[in-house]
């Protein structure tokens, strides 16, 4: 298990001095030429800082590229992109990432706001946006070389998490306190393999499947409910071997075996999908969303879901999904509703101004696929620990459904955010997550997980040995 990047940025993990304060051409945010002719939008051109997410975005001639920023740091950071084709209807303009060119595009699109000039941002594989203001310079801070002192290491990991965190207060955490007790450790001498067993200290009692530290290829941690057991490669065995046996029929295939399906007797279909990404070899979002609509295009089918030989229930199984794309997730859901509805609320920690508060929420729409067949009858989602992030995601954006599926096994692993990932002063990286997925009645499920309608043990040592499938097996019985 590991922390999803769902925008698959790569951070760089060599510092590059940053740019120094540079003032850019003012924007035009007049009203326009008189009549019906619309109002001259912004220049992308500039600097912008994003409400949420600690980023400084700067745009200059056909290259955007990123700084994350905190009230004691300024590195360069893990997204640098170059322009794509003109502007589109909007003054939308499309960025290739440099780094990570299968990621899909970024879209910037101009606008203004109460006579301000305001940016979204979009990531293709990820759902809402970002909403970005013009600032005319760099934090002072980002002209200066950063320090690898362990002590600048520790304020700048320590900060981050206090700026973006979502959850101390849910987790009774004191992240104040955490400071006061770690920074004293932390000197000038401080070792490499010190410094990261404290920063490993400070978050693991988060238990937050989407907290990481790494310290090279040799040092990494990763945080995780603690009655959660990662997974081996002989789990992953066992789990196959026995989820195999209990479906009795074997699966049609897609996305290089992410995605399986099944028609079982009495007309109950089974789809199982372990990820929300990697459905093509070289990972590349336009590639993964084609290969998931051709498999959905396979299931989904006029005699599945219309006419006297259409599936009377389907299952999906999510007991070992380990995240990706929340887009991808949201066209998954698609296919399972004819009329739209509200996935889930997605809100940003917005800690600029020294509160803890949160930016606006966004409703995430789920909308029928248009043209095509749409599956409408009853659900059975199975989920467990091991369900983790998109996963998770994906589930959530179920529950809203008409008629509401029932979620049977275990709760999720309670790791909804999107990633940040960051940089270090010495070249290390991170990870954490900076938001809530809401429910449409306030629910969060940050930390603790989706809890099923119906609990039954998932992947038990006890089920291995005797050969059986308790979930999937209860889910055929109240569907049958």
């Amino acid at each position: 298990m590991h922390p999803r990047t769902p925008r698959r940025h790569i951070l760089f993990r060599a510092l590059v001095l940053a740019l120094a304060a540079t003032v850019f051409p003012a924007m035009t945010c007049g009203t326009g030429p008189p009549g019906n002719a619309e109002p001259a939008r912004p220049s992308l051109r500039g600097l912008w800082r994003s409400s949420g997410y600690g980023t400084v975005v700067s745009v200059s001639g056909r290259h955007l590229r990123t700084y994350e920023t905190t009230r004691v740091s300024c590195l360069p950071g893990g997204l640098e992109a170059e322009q794509s084709g003109s502007s589109r209807a909007g003054g939308a303009v499309d960025y290739t990432p440099a780094a990570k060119a299968d990621a899909g595009p970024i879209t910037l699109t101009p606008y203004t706001d109460d006579d301000s000039a305001v940016i979204r941002l979009r990531f293709a594989d990820n759902a809402g946006f970002r909403t970005l203001h013009r600032v005319h310079e760099l934090p002072e801070r980002c002209a200066q070389r950063a320090s690898a002192d362990p002590r600048s290491v520790f304020d700048t990991f320590w900060q981050t998490y206090a700026e973006n965190y979502p959850s101390f207060t849910a987790k009774g955490i004191d992240w104040a306190a955490v400071r006061d007790h770690y920074r004293p450790t932390v000197t000038a001498d401080t070792t490499n393999a010190e410094l990261f067993g404290v920063l490993k200290d400070m978050i693991e009692p988060l238990h937050d499947a989407h907290t990481a530290v790494v310290a090279g290829a040799d040092q990494h941690f990763t945080g995780h409910q603690p009655d959660t057991k990662v997974p081996t490669p002989d789990t992953v065995t066992r789990i196959e071997k026995a989820t195999t046996a209990s479906v009795g029929t074997p699966q049609q295939r897609w996305g290089r075996g992410a995605i399986g399906y099944a028609d079982l007797p009495n007309r109950l279909g089974y789809l199982r999908i372990i990820r929300f990404s990697g459905f093509t070899e070289n990972g590349d979002y336009a590639r993964d969303q084609a290969a998931l609509d051709k498999a959905l295009d396979a299931v989904f089918t006029e005699a599945r879901t219309r006419g006297p030989r259409a599936l009377r229930a389907l299952v999906i199984d999510l007991r070992f999904n380990g995240g990706g794309s929340d887009s991808l997730g949201l066209r998954v859901a698609s296919r399972l509703t004819a009329h739209p509805y509200t996935a889930y609320t997605k809100q940003a920690r917005d800690n600029t101004e020294g509160a803890q508060s949160f930016t606006s929420p966004q409703p995430i729409r789920v909308s029928p696929q248009p043209g095509g067949p749409v599956y409408t009858g009853p659900l059975a989602v199975l989920t467990g620990r091991l369900t983790v992030s998109a996963g998770e995601t994906f589930t959530q954006a179920l529950m809203d459904r008409a008629p509401a599926p029932v979620r049977i096994g275990e709760n999720t692993q309670g790791a909804l955010s999107d990633t940040m990932d960051r940089v270090l002063p010495n070249g290390w990286s991170f990870t954490l997550p900076n938001e809530r997925y809401l429910a449409p009645d306030g629910a969060d499920f940050e930390g603790t997980g989706i809890a099923p309608t119906v609990r039954v043990p998932v992947f038990t040592d006890a089920d291995f040995a005797a050969g059986r499938d308790s979930a999937l097996a209860r889910a055929r019985e109240l569907l049958d």
